[in-house]
């Protein structure tokens, strides 16, 4: 037998090979073993043929380790879930940790026809609530930053947001069933890549706005940039009773033209504030193919930019006394009510950053620059002083500014592009380093110095990942109470990790261990994900979600979480009704048939078409597929969905399950006769 036989047999050799490393390898692979896993396994105590396999295969300590680590044996579920945004492909990625299996694609802003999502039923209206307009149709959006609800600063495990980088938009996603039920285009932002993020007890979902355009986004030239381009974050008033945002009762602050990137709202003492990133404070507004510096260079010349201090209670109380402008159906406060309130300050940022993190207890914040080998961390306290003793100087807009010595608790040198920081319980944070392509620990200081045995202040390690890291994510890594055993380095580039699948490569998400104080971190998996770019995870504790295992009674309408008024619960309730040229159809679904098996219409007849599972059996879910309509619903346990649609196109159809629900699941079938007009 080769090496490269083992290879192909690589998954049923590794199970085998686990059964038996569990029983009697774990003393010998102790994490704190000298030089971080060199050499070869050796005494394990295994049968002879596992450890000639062990050694076959190459396996040192840390191999065997990380793949005790991450095995889950069948019907072992994970004990935390990661939501991670589905970059291009407009969706959410719904993952396992610590085995890093794919469990679930989250249709958003995309149509996803395993779903239905997007092929007739509620979820084309959702869809359609999003569009610039009805001739504007959407249909693809850039997902970047999923949040989780909180209360009280932790995870609550009851919904999902996620924004569109692309056409500043917001998604609502209900985590009872795992399905989106709202979204919301801004109507004064055409770009948003700082949400969504929200406030400790979910009373807001942020969403930051990217590249400076006029309100509205309507056409004005760039020789007027400083005049005419804003800024604008925006606070989408959560209501928890109804699973939606409340437009009506949200608000805007306008912003200067500087590129405003990502926000966190704070906890504990800075509960109320919110603090976002800024870049491009030059002003530049491109134009290499006229002379001008790139945006590159221009958006780099200054040696700081601005992060945003926002007293989001405040502006909530100037919003509740009517100071704000009516635009595009949602109240704006201007940038100069903004001041003379005192809810907007700026205090110098590392240049070029791209990440403002609020550290578990909300004493600080932590940004790292692009163009910094340092992270900066704020301290809250603070900047509250430099704002009460007042007497601060002003940026072009009048924006009060605190000096950097004012606001600024320490620096720590980590290496080459820090971007994203993340926090754990024992008093570490985590940052990715892009240009390193490395994850650095560092020691917190303050109140978390007594949690570990380093200096506060102080990097602790830096680990190698594959390769240029992005955004990195930590178990409840964000929440004022992290968990701190499992980190993940969201990275862009996999080159050779994985096999070659052409010149489009998948990213590729590695899975690290940080469950010790005082060991080194270890890297654990390797996973490709091959359907886009994501950017963001969150990552929760899996007992904290509790969603349906069917819906809780037959005829249940996701889209209003109610029973649906056309449901019907019995096949003998099914039936095919005219009403002049409107048909309308009640139809049974149960393994293994449709009750009716047959629908006959004319040419030009409106269809509206009622569809109810009759099932109470998880997992026995059913597709509904109408040939050569575009049509394509999945129905689960206990699901009515309506599709309406003009028959058109005469001929014969057929509509069949799209889900192997039996033995006779071939034979789940009907036909859909539309008879051509004369």
């Amino acid at each position: 037998m080769t090496k490269e036989w083992f290879y192909q047999h690589k998954l049923g050799l590794l199970a085998l090979l686990v059964v038996f490393l569990a029983i009697g390898l774990l003393a010998s692979c102790d994490r704190s073993e000298e030089g971080g896993g060199a050499g070869q396994v050796q005494d394990t105590g295994l049968s002879a043929d596992a450890n000639a396999l062990a050694q076959e295969r190459g396996f040192t300590p840390d191999d065997v380790y990380a793949a005790l680590k991450t095995y889950m044996p069948t019907g072992e579920l994970d004990p935390y879930i990661m939501f991670a945004s589905g970059g291009q492909g407009g969706q959410v990625l719904v993952i396992g940790v610590p085995s890093m299996r794919i469990l679930k694609v989250i249709g958003v802003f995309t149509p996803e026809p395993w779903q239905g999502y997007g092929y007739g039923g509620s979820s084309n209206d959702v869809l359609a609530s999003g569009f610039m307009d009805e001739d504007h149709p959407l249909l693809w959006g850039d997902t970047h930053h999923p949040s989780i609800s909180e209360t009280n600063g932790e995870y609550d495990g009851k919904f999902l947001f996620i924004n569109d980088k692309a056409n500043a938009r917001l998604a609502v996603i209900d985590l009872r069933d795992f399905e989106t039920k709202q979204i919301i285009k801004n109507p004064n932002a055409i770009n948003d890549h700082g949400g969504a993020f929200v406030t400790p007890n979910t009373e807001y979902v942020i969403e930051g706005p990217q590249y400076a355009a006029p309100i509205g986004w309507e056409y004005a030239s760039l020789d007027d940039y400083d005049a005419k381009y804003r800024g604008l974050i925006t606070f989408w008033k959560f209501d928890r009773v109804t699973g939606r945002v409340d437009e009506s009762k949200s608000f805007q602050i306008e912003l200067p033209p500087y590129w405003q990137d990502l926000c966190d709202a704070g906890k504990g003492p800075s509960e109320g504030w919110v603090f976002c990133n800024s870049f491009n404070t030059e002003l530049a507004t491109g134009g290499v193919e006229l002379g001008n510096p790139p945006f590159e260079a221009g958006t780099t010349q200054n040696d700081t930019d601005y992060l945003h201090i926002i007293n989001w209670k405040a502006a909530e109380e100037v919003y509740n006394a009517g100071k704000y402008d009516m635009i595009n159906g949602i109240a704006v406060i201007s940038m100069q009510t903004a001041v003379d309130e005192g809810l907007l300050y700026f205090t110098p940022e590392p240049k070029s950053p791209h990440g403002a993190d609020v550290t578990p207890g909300g004493e600080y914040i932590v940004v790292g620059g692009k163009l910094d080998p340092h992270v900066t961390i704020y301290s809250f306290d603070k900047i509250m002083k430099a704002i009460e003793g007042g007497g601060l100087d002003t940026d072009v807009y009048g924006v009060p500014v605190i000096p950097l010595d004012a606001s600024m608790e320490a620096q720590v040198e980590l290496g080459l592009g820090p971007l994203h920081t993340v926090f754990d319980d024992k008093g570490y944070a985590y940052t990715s380093l892009f240009l390193d392509s490395a994850v650095a620990r560092w020691a917190l200081g303050g109140p978390y110095a007594d949690k570990h045995p380093e200096e506060g202040w102080t990097l602790v390690q830096k680990l190698p990942v594959h390769y240029n890291i992005g955004h990195i994510t930590a178990a409840e890594g964000d929440t004022a109470t992290p968990d701190g055993l499992y980190v993940v380095a969201l990275n862009k580039w996999s080159i050779d990790r994985f096999a070659n699948v052409g010149p489009l490569l998948p990213q590729n998400f590695q899975l690290v261990d940080v469950s010790r104080t005082g060991d080194q971190m270890k890297l654990l998996y390797d996973m490709p994900i091959g359907m886009a770019e994501p950017h963001y995870a969150q990552i929760i504790k899996a007992d904290k979600l509790q969603p349906f295992e069917v819906y809780p009674e037959i005829g249940w309408n996701p889209e209003t979480m109610s029973i649906h008024p056309n449901a019907i619960t019995s096949p003998e309730e099914a039936r095919v009704e005219r009403d002049g040229d409107t048909v309308e159809i009640w139809m049974s679904v149960i393994r293994s048939h449709f009750v009716p098996e047959r629908v006959e219409i004319k040419e030009g007849d409106q269809v509206i078409w009622h569809l109810t599972n009759l099932e109470r059996t998880r997992d026995a879910t059913h597709g509904f597929a109408l040939s050569g309509y575009n049509i394509n619903l999945s129905l689960e346990p206990g699901e009515t969905q309506t599709i309406e649609f003009t028959a058109t196109q005469p001929g014969t159809y057929t509509f069949y399950c799209t889900e192997f629900c039996s033995a006779l699941h071939l034979e789940m079938l009907g036909y859909f006769l539309v008879e051509p007009k004369e």
